[in-house]
């Protein structure tokens, strides 16, 4: 069973955080920045073609639109004289509103163009003679001086309304779809299909662009040239590149349908704990990121995450049982070893490595000569030098340890009490260090309530057997880089584990 195994298998006594739920703009967020629609669906004409989807479209934008913030005004089936009435209302609420007002203005049903101008068809269209046509249908113009005589920032046309031409009997109307509009200042033009081409009615219960509009416009924090473009690409891929959708911008400022969720001080919290975790691919460091913030917007990726690292980590657990066992240091090797170990000094370990510059014990002994020159280490450093003496003990066993100590310098042993002045292990018998503290967070960043005052056996259940594996692990060329990496303990402790497994963790 490798370490992390047993780490993860460990109980952590602490108290959940719940994230926070990511919140987005709401009718209430945008009462300052008034929004205001009309929205209209003909599809129930008399003495043309019947379309069988703009009332369900314009039903669906005018729900999706109010879920965002707009004060809508919806028109189903409408004459002449309900459209022109209806437009005369949004340009003075337009008006009224202010220059931080935002309109919209959606059309789903029959349209013409004539001489270059567009022409929305009411139900009641009866038209004879296309010169007709402007008493008849509703200049899309209109719809745009409405906008341009409150002198908003922000307005946005968008027609779905190219469809097949229904007067198909007058040659004034050979040319197909709608003609391409001039956007005033702080206006966006959106069509179904692009200038003269015809856009699909559809085959289910809403047109192709209709219903991505109505997917697309509702995601938070998309520019809505970016949302318009997500538009146009689905709708390609929805009639196999047969309608392209089509705008035109004279925006002058950012715009977004919906705002970008906001970031509450626990989501800060969890994407710069989730930065640092991600970082290290480490089972254990994942594990705990999700205990702190399992519902965090980024738990879905630490958990797939977690299962690659474990996956990694039985694989090399599998190449390296495969691998043939090392070979134990000969006699010789182990006497001098312990004869080295019994008055470690620079030039006892040099010797040492002399005679056996690859022997089992060669990177022990050169960290030890690493750590007597820098005199960072925490056994006494030889050449009559001896480490301060631990303090006075009160009971029996206590006086003995002190004694079997003296007589063998810096002996580690799993029921003696350790050497390491200045460190908070100092005095501490081996199997009772899980009971301490650590002195700062094992994982960078981990919440304080996650390791502050609480005591380390909440993440390891150390027996003798598996502290002494973890110990061997130090002996090793590979581990010696570990020794010198940050541990709430510090190095005192590794070093004094590396010194227990070389003397066969007795």
């Amino acid at each position: 069973m490798t370490d992390w195994i047993r780490r993860l298998g460990t109980r952590i006594k602490a108290t959940t955080i719940a994230a926070a739920l990511m919140t987005t703009a709401t009718a209430a967020d945008v009462a300052a920045q008034e929004r205001i629609a009309l929205i209209v669906g003909n599809s129930s004409y008399t003495t043309v073609s019947a379309l069988d989807n703009p009332t369900r479209d314009a039903q669906l934008i005018g729900s999706t639109l109010e879920q965002i913030g707009f004060d809508v005004t919806l028109l189903i089936d409408a004459t002449q004289t309900e459209m022109k009435r209806a437009l005369s209302d949004f340009g003075r609420k337009l008006r009224n509103g202010g220059a931080d007002t935002t309109g919209l203005f959606y059309y789903a049903g029959h349209g013409v163009q004539s001489f270059g101008n567009n022409y929305l068809l009411p139900v009641d269209v009866e038209l004879n003679d296309a010169a007709d046509l402007d008493l008849e249908g509703v200049e899309a113009q209109s719809v745009l001086r409405q906008m341009a005589s409150a002198r908003n920032r922000t307005n946005f046309v968008i027609l779905d309304a190219c469809r097949d031409n229904p007067f198909i009997d007058m040659a004034e109307f050979d040319s197909p779809g709608l003609a391409e509009m001039k956007a005033p200042t702080g206006t966006f033009l959106s069509y179904a299909t692009s200038p003269g081409a015809v856009a699909l009615d559809g085959t289910g219960q809403n047109s192709p662009f209709t219903l991505a509009l109505s997917r697309e416009i509702s995601k938070p924090g998309v520019p809505v040239e970016q949302m318009f473009k997500q538009v146009r690409i689905s709708v390609l891929d929805q009639t196999n590149g047969l309608q392209t959708p089509w705008d035109t911008s004279s925006l002058t400022n950012n715009f977004t349908f919906v705002d970008a969720p906001r970031e509450t001080p626990e989501d800060l919290a969890a994407r710069q704990l989730w930065t640092s975790v991600q970082a290290t691919r480490d089972p254990v460091q994942i594990m705990l990121f999700l205990r702190g913030y399992p519902d965090s917007i980024y738990a879905d990726e630490a958990r797939t995450l977690l299962a690659e690292a474990i996956e990694n980590e039985l694989a090399d657990d599998t190449v390296a049982t495969a691998r043939p066992e090392p070979t134990g240091p000969s006699d010789d090797e182990q006497a001098m070893f312990d004869a080295v170990q019994a008055d470690p000094t620079i030039k006892g370990y040099e010797a040492f490595l002399n005679a056996y510059p690859d022997g089992t014990y060669s990177e022990f002994a050169r960290g030890e000569i690493a750590a007597l020159t820098t005199q960072t280490n925490t056994d006494p450093v030889g050449d009559g030098v001896s480490a301060p003496d631990p303090a006075p003990q009160e009971t029996e066993l206590a006086m003995a340890t002190e004694q079997e100590r003296s007589s063998v310098p810096n002996v580690v042993k799993f029921d003696l009490p350790l050497v390491a002045p200045g460190s908070v292990i100092d005095g501490i018998i081996l199997s009772e260090v899980t009971q301490l503290s650590p002195a700062f967070p094992p994982v960078d960043g981990l919440p304080e309530e996650y390791w502050k005052e609480v005591t380390c056996a909440n993440c390891h259940e150390w027996t003798r057997d598996r502290l002494c594996e973890q110990s061997n692990v130090y002996l090793n060329l590979s581990a010696q880089k570990s020794l010198e990496k940050p541990h709430p303990f510090n190095g005192a402790l590794k070093r004094n584990l590396r010194q227990w497994a070389a003397s066969g963790c007795q």
